[in-house]
């Protein structure tokens, strides 16, 4: 099966026009996935890595915009364009200044907006890609975020999908301040208190899985964070 020229995700609620753009897209040669709305868009954005998000800006409860910074929060490499049906200033303005590569205007032209689709997949895949790792060190442990598991001694230990992520990102912030708000809304995609608290039941639960090295702590910032520190050998 030959390769497909690239991994889009297309946000769009009209159905009618989300089945004609992957239809296009498809038949270019695009591997697309449909989504017909902002919260299954970002959904499938957090399971599967995409070179590309085509995204409505008019999306009802989430509309385009959120959508574009929820997906920064995941990946800022991912590029996106705005897919509407007005071009207010206010959106255009918007819209670059959360990134966007585009604006395609609807009706659009099928020839002009493959050839955008082009021109950015081009100059993603020319640019060095930073490489987030999936493995880590944590003191005597080691953590494979792919495989969701926390190894000790040779024992692992798996690790729900939450919690996979909260240790992720306190790895990733290893010896430095990881936002609570910050965590929350990347995990879940809003900043809410209860969900908050939430959130600090899966760092007591991390906090006993790590407790057999005595060099690694979890710790509170006051209203702020965690900071996951990993001590030396012989320094307190």
């Amino acid at each position: 099966m030959k390769e497909p020229k690239g991994h889009i995700l297309l946000v769009e609620d009209d159905l009618s026009m989300g089945f004609l753009l992957m239809e296009l897209l498809e038949s270019e040669g695009y591997s697309v996935k449909l989504a017909r709305n902002g919260e299954t868009g970002v959904e499938h954005f957090k399971r599967q890595g995409f070179d590309l998000c085509i995204l409505d800006v008019m999306l009802g409860e989430k509309d385009g915009f959120q959508v574009a910074r929820q997906i920064q929060l995941e990946n800022k490499q991912t590029p996106f364009l705005f897919l509407t049906a007005r071009l207010l200033k206010e959106d255009v303005l918007k819209g670059y200044a959360l990134g966007a590569e585009d604006y395609i205007t609807k009706p659009f032209d099928e020839d002009e907006l493959l050839c955008k689709i082009a021109v950015v997949l081009r100059r993603r895949q020319s640019q060095p890609q930073d490489e987030t790792p999936a493995r880590f060190r944590i003191g005597d442990y080691s953590f494979d975020y792919t495989r969701q598991e926390l190894i000790y001694c040779e024992q692992a230990e798996r690790l729900t999908e939450k919690e996979n992520e909260v240790l992720r990102l306190l790895c990733l912030h290893q010896n430095s301040i990881l936002r609570r708000d910050d965590a929350v809304e990347r995990i879940y995609g809003e900043k809410d208190y209860f969900l908050g608290r939430s959130f600090d039941v899966f760092i007591s639960r991390l906090r006993k899985l790590l407790r057999h090295d005595p060099r690694i702590t979890i710790e509170n910032v006051f209203k702020v964070g965690f900071i996951l520190k990993v001590t030396e050998e012989g320094v307190e």
